[in-house]
């Protein structure tokens, strides 16, 4: 089957239209002052999360196992979360978002530690696509008439939490965790081309629904409830921060 990134689009949609979600994430799960040297970003994609740790690593990499989603930089790399092609305590902080519900945490977790350097830090987080304004539930109803036309693909991964990771994560230790809500302000084109970078939309392709029908459903519906130019669009996740013990 093709992965949802594979399609025409999607990579290019993921690296341009995702918002700005990242960044503040983590803010908030490392403590101000902190800096790493090397870190890995694990199931990276387009480079969005990578980019976010600027500023508390000296270097950054990113790790795919899809290759065509990567940027063509320096520091991105195809492999595996659970065969990571790394050196053996070589990484002192390790990142995964959004990329840990569709991989084998009995095999990824033995990985994670066998690269992270003593006192390493692995920090996990993922947030749910924004449906709603800030100030107004109005857009819950179009993401809800969005969901019902385009479903979520069967197989989109199993759900995490801070306290499932904390269970499962041999040689970790909880040390952190949050569940927030956070608002961007996003212009109503930005939000429609970023719809258009969710998985169900690449299963709604997959099943043989036209990218430009999808399109022009989105931008259509949209305008019964996206009144202003820019809204606030609130995000809601969590982050589990685990040190290597």
């Amino acid at each position: 089957m093709t992965n949802s990134f594979e399609q025409a689009g999607m990579a290019l949609g993921y690296a341009r239209f995702r918002p700005p979600v990242h960044r503040k994430i983590v803010e908030r799960a490392l403590a101000p002052g902190m800096v790493f040297h090397r870190a890995l970003d694990v199931g990276c994609g387009a480079g969005v999360s990578t980019q976010a740790l600027a500023g508390f690593v000296d270097w950054a990499m990113g790790m795919e196992p899809v290759a065509g989603m990567l940027p063509r930089q320096a520091g991105f790399f195809a492999g595996a979360a659970e065969a990571i092609p790394v050196s053996a305590d070589s990484i002192d902080l390790m990142t995964a978002a959004g990329s840990l519900n569709y991989a084998d945490l009995d095999r990824f977790f033995p990985e994670a530690a066998r690269v992270l350097r003593a006192n390493g830090l692995l920090v996990v987080y993922d947030f749910e696509p924004g449906r709603s304004f800030r100030d107004s539930p109005r857009l819950e109803d179009w993401f809800r008439a969005f969901i019902e036309r385009y479903p979520w693909p069967p197989d989109d991964g199993r759900p995490l939490s801070p306290e499932i990771l904390r269970d499962c994560a041999g040689g970790f230790r909880l040390e952190r965790q949050e569940r927030f809500e956070i608002a961007i302000p996003l212009a109503r084109e930005f939000y429609l081309e970023y719809m258009l970078t969710e998985t169900n939309v690449a299963f709604a392709q997959r099943q043989s629904a036209a990218r430009a029908e999808i399109r022009a459903w989105c931008a259509r519906t949209l305008d019964a409830f996206w009144e202003d130019e820019e809204r606030e669009i609130v995000f809601r996740g969590y982050y589990a921060r685990l040190a290597k013990t």
